[in-house]
């Protein structure tokens, strides 16, 4: 008999994501929270933003974190490279945990920080 860790992600009471890894699941926690913040800030500013457009918008933020802050650091877009590998660390993230999302809700995937 086989013993698996498994480190599941729980917001408001619902499982978000399941990682073999704690330092994974840690990151996604981060970005979940950042997300969050993000979506407030924006309900706050943009009042005429319905909720669930202020939360796609402050996931898609939170998710991008590096490409925002290149933008406001040099006030240029990312160049295409630097997207492509941001791409690929995601995609290697999802891979890394399909198998284990396969048993929980998958809402979205993000590289560790």
């Amino acid at each position: 008999m086989a013993i698996e860790i498994k480190y599941v992600v729980v917001k408001k009471g619902e499982e978000k994501m399941t990682f073999a890894t704690k330092k994974e699941a840690d990151a996604y926690d981060k970005m979940l929270d950042m997300a969050e913040a993000f979506t407030n800030w924006l309900a706050q500013h943009q009042t005429d933003m319905d909720e669930s457009q202020a939360e796609t918008l402050g996931l898609l933020l939170a998710k991008q974190k590096d490409a925002i802050q290149h933008i406001l650091r040099t006030s240029k877009l990312p160049d295409a490279v630097d997207s492509a590998n941001s791409e690929k660390k995601v995609l290697a993230a999802e891979e890394s945990t399909e198998g284990d999302a396969a048993q929980t809700k998958k809402v979205c995937t993000v590289k560790a920080a």
